[in-house]
């Protein structure tokens, strides 16, 4: 079992990091470019050491739609929290709404 929790841990960190590039330099809207680029590219790769042995460790768990179906969940929960902390976005009902569509979609892709 712990060895299933792994590579979802690996995934929520790899995640976090990914939120953090993708979307961190949203606050400092007067940097360059080229410097919020390099930046966010030193961040990604801090997230690819975190999340290519997650999706190595997993696929010996989950088939790869799964694993993918994981980190989107992951991707959905970790970006309303940054959204909502970092950024001081607010979150809507209907945000909720569609998460949770989202989950629904997860039973599907898990059912045997």
């Amino acid at each position: 079992m712990i060895k299933q929790i792994i590579p979802i841990v690996l995934l929520t960190i790899s995640n976090i990091f990914m939120t953090f590039a993708w979307y961190g330099h949203l606050k400092y809207k007067s940097s360059p470019i080229f410097i919020v680029i390099l930046i966010s590219w030193l961040i990604a790769f801090v997230e690819y050491c975190f999340q290519v042995p997650a999706n190595r460790l997993g696929h010996e768990f989950f088939n790869a739609v799964q694993l993918k179906t994981i980190q989107e969940v992951i991707t959905l929960f970790v970006f309303s929290v940054f959204s909502i902390l970092y950024l001081k976005e607010e979150f809507k009902w209907n945000y909720l709404l569609g998460f949770i569509l989202i989950v629904i979609a997860v039973f599907f892709i898990f059912k045997k």
